[in-house]
């Protein structure tokens, strides 16, 4: 069958899935949450940035064991590397918080977090701010920048 057949089967199963998200009772079914996990999963793999985002957050937060924890992540770090705001901030708050395998890394939260206010994610400008006027591990504290970002973005002043 087509290529097209296979992609918009994906995209019928993944819409579907996320509407059976609104019943707790599928989610609590086994077979069925199963089913819907098939569905996050093939259509990230795909190469869909709505759906890497959605499902790496899935596994981040409600995935069983270190393993789907760091698949969540790597589904985050594809959806950032396309553009997704919330992927990109999310990231930024993983590398400021370290991990077993990674300690805290205010450069690479930085980063996120910028790719983050390009993509227009509300919460991150505060957040880089933050960061830039206090520093963090790995990156010095850069108080003009942070006055530029806080007048650019019109960000409250956290005195």
């Amino acid at each position: 069958m087509s290529s097209l057949y296979w992609k918009m089967r994906a995209r019928l199963g993944y819409w579907l899935a996320r509407y059976l998200l609104k019943w707790t009772w599928c989610v609590r079914q086994p077979s069925v949450w199963r089913w819907m996990e098939g569905q996050f999963s093939r259509l990230s793999a795909m190469g869909d940035k709505d759906a890497q985002s959605f499902y790496g957050h899935i596994l981040l937060f409600r995935g069983q064991g270190f393993a789907a924890r760091e698949e969540g992540l790597r589904l985050l770090r594809l959806a950032a590397a396309q553009g997704d705001g919330k992927a990109a901030f999310q990231l930024g708050i993983q590398a400021l918080k370290g991990g077993v395998q990674q300690a805290p890394d205010a450069l690479a939260a930085s980063h996120y977090w910028q790719q983050a206010v390009a993509a227009g994610h509300p919460l991150a400008v505060l957040k880089l701010a933050d960061l830039l006027q206090t520093g963090g591990p790995g990156l010095p504290a850069d108080t003009q920048r942070a006055a530029e970002l806080a007048a650019q973005f019109k960000v409250p002043s956290r005195a």
